[in-house]
């Protein structure tokens, strides 16, 4: 298995590269020159796996042996122990037409874990056994920051930066970052939203003598790994279910601001694990909707919202869809990209969007209707929403089961995390120890401009202090 980018300027490279490169060095995603056929069989010698031990199934199809099976079988084994699941990712049946995967059971409460926390371990090996110097940049709109400063804090041969835009992440998503205190770790809070922190972080990928000066790696979903990980919860999805769901058909509803999420679930349906509906759940930042009704991916003023983790306009991972859509064309690609940057915009055509249609289905939730989804689930099923995880049941609701198979939606956050939201609602919640007790610990963060150079002289100097 070699990986190339989508824009067909990096020459195909082995697992470990591709997740130490990051994003492409040509400015494209990086993806497997072919994706793993999994059948019904498989599928099947699959079923009543642990998530540990499906994990490395999937992985052990795109590593290439290049990490030998006990090394991965310990990596993911270390990344799972801290969940407080013991089946990792919980599947809580809701009704006779909803089940709900609760990913959010990992050390920070939210979805995120689930990658991170094993990235994090797969850059502390990697460092390791070739002795590299790894600073790992990110950007995040509230959980990837928390996560994946929680991955790697303390841990040697790692610095990790992460940017997120300042007074618009939740309350406690700012203090699960900004109260670390190890050394290791900085956290600037950027003067914009977080489109503006992800387009320095790309910008600063794309500036190839200072990425390579600084041994820079990336932990957001440009990396394919984060993909990958989070792929195999939708095969997983699938197992738990009871076995006449499976035999017939099985949809997901999945909230998503930066196509990554919604992305992983498309490359376990282009695997071959039987999805019918990839139903794509936005808020009022709603660009992705509108790309999957109307064929027009443009972005439009932003909007801050009670699900601000899906507080997007630019997603990352649209490229990846976009790659395979073009039929893997990595010239046609490029130039899209291109028109893209150069008119702030992409129209398909009606011919094109009907074949969007058949791979995704999109609803866009507003402000309203998320609470009062949140009120309704717990008032009528006692089952309490966070407001990311609202949004793909309002999603859900509206594509409408109709009698066609099992449903799944994904809940991407634990409540406590979004509490501005819940009381909105009227609504108390007890909150986790882990997340009561950041209230009383004291922060430590820089606040920045809106502005490559701005974040560029924040990691020379984080990185002479750490380095000596």
């Amino acid at each position: 298995m070699k990986y190339i980018s989508t824009r067909g300027k990096v020459a195909p490279i082995g697992f470990i590269d591709m997740f130490l490169m990051g994003l492409g060095e040509d400015g494209g995603l990086i993806v497997p020159e072919t994706i793993p056929a999994v059948g019904a069989e498989q599928l099947r010698a699959w079923s009543g796996l642990s998530f540990q031990e499906l994990m490395l199934n999937v992985f052990s199809l795109y590593t290439n042996d290049e990490i030998p099976e006990a090394d991965l079988r310990g990596l993911i084994e270390a990344s799972y122990a801290g969940f407080t699941s013991p089946d990792v990712l919980p599947l809580t049946r809701i009704n006779e037409e909803l089940s709900v995967m609760e990913l959010f059971h990992g050390p920070t409460f939210a979805f995120k874990d689930v990658a991170l926390q094993f990235m994090g371990n797969l850059y502390a090996y990697v460092a390791k056994k070739r002795g590299e110097v790894i600073n790992i940049l990110g950007a995040t709109s509230g959980d990837t920051g928390a996560s994946a400063i929680s991955s790697v804090r303390g841990k040697e041969g790692i610095q990790i930066c992460i940017l997120h835009p300042n007074g618009k992440v939740s309350r406690v998503q700012e203090l699960q970052m900004t109260t670390v205190q190890d050394d290791n770790v900085l956290n600037l809070s950027v003067n914009g939203n977080f489109d503006d922190c992800q387009q320095i972080i790309k910008e600063l990928f794309a500036d190839v003598s200072f990425k390579t000066k600084y041994h820079l790696r990336a932990i957001n979903s440009i990396n394919f790994v984060r993909i990958l990980a989070q792929s195999v919860y939708y095969v997983y999805a699938y197992l738990k279910l009871p076995e006449e769901a499976r035999s017939g058909v099985v949809n997901v509803s999945v909230p998503t601001g930066n196509f990554g999420n919604i992305f992983s679930g498309y490359l376990a349906r282009k695997m071959g694990v039987p999805i019918k509906q990839l139903v794509l759940a936005t808020n009022e930042n709603n660009i992705l909707e509108r790309f999957v009704r109307e064929g027009v991916y443009k972005p439009e003023g932003f909007r801050s919202t009670h699900s601000p983790s899906m507080d997007i306009q630019i997603a990352s991972n649209f490229e990846r869809y976009l790659y395979y859509f073009l039929g893997e064309d990595s010239v046609e690609v490029a130039a899209r990209m291109e028109r893209f940057k150069a008119e702030g915009q992409l129209t398909f055509s009606a011919e094109e969007v009907a074949r969007i249609q058949r791979d995704l289905s999109a609803y866009s939730v507003g402000n309203e209707e998320c609470l009062e989804t949140i009120r309704k689930y717990e008032e009528r099923h006692g089952y309490l929403l966070d407001p990311h995880s609202a949004c793909g049941v309002a999603a859900f609701e509206r594509a409408g089961n109709k009698g066609d198979g099992a449903f799944v939606a994904l809940a991407t956050a634990h409540p406590a995390k979004f509490d501005e939201a819940i009381r909105l609602v009227g609504i108390e919640q007890k909150f986790p120890e882990r997340i009561s007790e950041l209230f009383d610990k004291p922060q430590r963060q820089v606040v920045v401009d809106n502005s490559k150079e701005a974040v560029a002289a924040q990691l020379k100097s984080f990185y002479r202090q750490t380095n000596g």
